[in-house]
């Protein structure tokens, strides 16, 4: 991949850094007051690090801050979303690991965005 993709989405937006058969890694920037959906994956795990900023991360029933340098580990089928409740940008790389990475592997259970 030569040069990186990146999309937007009314929480912010992700940047594609590399893309193989086996793995996708991504940066993510969650704007200040928003959140991503609260969702699961079924073909893929994802390991999050926390590089810029502050949030609340959910992974299945909990709910617990998270910042600069944390790792966050989300298995195939977790629950999971991760809100910026700071004034500065919300920052992570999320590593992809499984058998399909493509966005229709998101199924969402709640939507700030009208996307359930």
């Amino acid at each position: 991949m030569s040069t990186p993709l990146t999309e937007t989405r009314p929480w912010g937006s992700y940047t594609i850094l590399d893309e193989r058969a086996y793995c996708k890694v991504k940066r993510i920037e969650v704007t200040p007051g928003q959140k991503l959906s609260l969702q699961s994956h079924e073909k893929r795990h994802e390991l999050w690090t926390v590089v810029q900023g502050s949030g609340i991360m959910t992974l299945d029933d909990r709910s617990f801050p998270v910042s600069e340098g944390e790792f966050i580990t989300i298995h195939i089928g977790q629950k999971h979303r991760i809100e910026n409740n700071s004034k500065e940008p919300l920052i992570f790389i999320e590593i992809q690991t499984g058998t399909y990475f493509g966005e229709d592997d998101i199924v969402r259970y709640e939507d700030s965005y009208g996307r359930v």
